[in-house]
């Protein structure tokens, strides 16, 4: 099975999830814009799911990365083309900036940490799954905000950027979304969605 089928059978999955879990929710206004910041490999679901359930929703989704040419998810589970390069954002041209997860993964690009100061300065909705939340804390947008990442992070890691740490799947604080892992795709994509009805 090639990386497009694959990523597409990943996608309907993530359709049919959640679908059955009664996804109704808030419906958001179509001209909100979303941005989904990927890097080499990114997690499938982690992108894959919140991107069907917003665009399901009416959300326009743009994709930044820092090459123009396609990224392979983790375990060559999927490849995306990317819509722009990551120095090519302005922040204040969304409504939210979710930076997606994944493994071994750069977590310290200087042009992702960038995006994420902007968003936060512009009072943008800002979200990271997995490795995106060590991104976000090395950003240093995290100070004092309850916070969400795997167990395999360290948590002193988060703590020295300022962050509280929960063991929440997914952990709203204000502006900021952050969810631990694959597992919680689907609620991260409900919560930022939800927040982008409000």
């Amino acid at each position: 099975m090639n990386s497009q089928e694959s990523l597409r059978q990943m996608v309907y999955l993530g359709v049919a999830v959640l679908l059955l879990a009664g996804c109704g929710g808030a419906q958001v206004d179509d001209s909100k814009r979303v941005l989904l910041i990927i890097q080499e490999h990114f997690n499938a679901s982690e992108y894959g799911v919140p991107r069907t359930l917003l665009e399901e929703k009416g959300v326009v989704v743009t994709v930044a990365s820092s090459s123009l040419e396609a990224v392979t998810a983790y375990a060559r589970e999927a490849e995306v083309q990317p819509d722009m390069l990551l120095s090519d954002v302005r922040a204040a041209e969304y409504d939210a900036v979710v930076f997606v997860g994944g493994y071994p993964y750069n977590t310290d690009d200087p042009e992702a940490h960038r995006i994420a100061q902007e968003a936060v300065a512009e009072d943008k909705l800002v979200a990271g799954i997995c490795n995106g939340v060590i991104t976000l804390a090395k950003a240093g947008v995290l100070t004092g905000k309850r916070v969400t990442a795997l167990t395999y992070h360290p948590a002193s890691l988060l703590e020295e950027a300022g962050a509280v740490l929960t063991t929440a799947a997914v952990e709203r604080d204000a502006r900021i979304i952050t969810a631990s892992g694959p597992a919680s795709s689907s609620e991260f994509a409900e919560v930022i969605a939800a927040v982008l009805a409000e």
